[in-house]
């Protein structure tokens, strides 16, 4: 099998998703825009064969690349990165060398645009936040007389929280109407929802069945993260005791989501908000066919004692999950993001020495993904949500 890989240096730990490949007895021909003699060995390693570009950003080198993979190797059979960014490169690739699994520009419509996003989720019975899609000022001032505040207004088309805006009052929306083009560029603008994140995470194989799942429960949110200092709790949760599990089977359904890493997003209500639900009620919000980002597989693997890397691969390869098909959820599993330039009580040192081996991963993420992360990051396991509560009021102590 003859496997494409889209800039598997970046993030660093995506070279997993080609190893797991590499060892099923796949050809990973991985391209990117960082020099070979710059790779990490652990990237390396993870390949049949690299091409180096010099830039991902034009097609015209990255189709070349692919088309000398379709030359030395034979056809290609699937083109993934795992990587919202290059969706779109992904599926213009399947399209010019006819690559049956994964989608194709016709499909992108449901993955990259948020109002055709709220659409799917309407049919899948899910609720979504009241919207509108603005070409002009006085719609945005229309809506906003409709629903109220707060309110948000972000790209239609656009990859997570990047310029999103919440707006608390009338004047704020000049100020944020200002500042975005509502004629050369799509914003969609909706009602603000009184609610945390939880997530739906998992692989699928062709038939749509799913091989794996679970979730996070994300207690501040992407945008709270972006506009604050960058401190964050995440959580991975035992779905399948979780009444977000039937929710999340039909919305995969309804997406048509076939042998793919899928990463749904989803508001609790934390109150009952007027026209839109009761506390504890689920809200859609957003739709992504990759694996959730930063460090989200590796809690997935220590809250399961699986290998989703694996089952991914293997879902590729066999069209199911041979490794871990009778997983169950083991432990808690927690990401405390420290914010930067903030004076914490406890140093690393400190935490290192307080939790012991209860600390599964520390790092301190690069500078253009770490707005999401913290700006250094704490991985534990703990036996009790109380429990990580606890740890994270040691961790985030100031």
């Amino acid at each position: 099998m003859n496997v494409i890989f889209i800039s598997p240096n970046f993030p660093l730990h995506f070279y997993n998703f080609c190893n797991r490949l590499l060892h099923l007895g796949c050809n990973v021909l991985g391209i990117g825009d960082c020099p070979y003699d710059n790779l990490n060995d652990n990237v390396k390693s993870s390949l049949t064969e690299y091409y180096y570009v010099n830039s991902l950003e034009d097609y015209n080198q990255v189709m070349r690349a692919a088309a000398f993979f379709t030359f030395k190797y034979g056809k290609i059979d699937h083109i993934e990165s795992q990587n919202e960014y290059w969706l779109a490169t992904e599926a213009r690739l399947r399209e010019d060398f006819n690559v049956k699994s994964g989608l194709r520009p016709a499909d992108l419509w449901k993955v990259k645009l948020k109002s055709q996003m709220k659409a799917i989720y309407a049919k899948a019975g899910v609720p979504t936040a009241r919207w509108m899609l603005i070409d002009n000022e006085n719609k945005a001032r229309k809506f906003a007389k409709m629903v109220g505040y707060p309110l948000i207004i972000k790209p239609d088309n656009g990859v997570g929280a990047s310029n999103t805006y919440k707006i608390d009052d009338a004047a704020a929306l000049d100020e944020v109407l200002s500042k975005i083009d509502t004629h050369n560029s799509v914003n969609i603008i909706e009602e603000f929802v009184p609610g945390h994140v939880e997530t739906f995470d998992g692989i699928t194989n062709s038939r749509g069945e799913i091989l794996f799942c679970t979730g996070q429960v994300m207690k501040i949110t992407p945008l709270a993260m972006l506009n604050g200092d960058g401190e964050n709790i995440s959580y991975t949760r035992n779905m399948q005791e979780s009444d977000l599990l039937e929710i999340g089977t039909k919305t995969i359904q309804a997406f048509g989501v076939k042998q793919r890493f899928f990463h749904f997003e989803f508001f609790r209500l934390d109150a009952d908000k007027q026209g839109l639900g009761n506390k504890g009620d689920i809200i859609g919000l957003e739709a992504n066919m990759r694996a959730p980002g930063g460090y989200i597989p590796d809690k997935m693997n220590y809250a399961y004692d699986v290998d989703v890397y694996q089952i991914w691969a293997e879902s590729l390869v066999f069209d199911e999950n041979r490794s871990f098909h009778d997983y169950k959820f083991r432990r808690y599993v927690t990401h405390y993001g420290r914010g930067a330039n903030v004076n914490y009580r406890h140093s690393p040192d400190e935490i290192r020495g307080h939790f012991g081996d209860r600390l599964l991963m520390e790092n301190i993420p690069p500078k253009s993904i770490s707005g999401g992360m913290g700006a250094q990051i704490f991985i534990l396991k703990s036996n009790s949500e109380e429990e990580l509560f606890t740890d994270g009021e040691y961790i985030l102590e100031r």
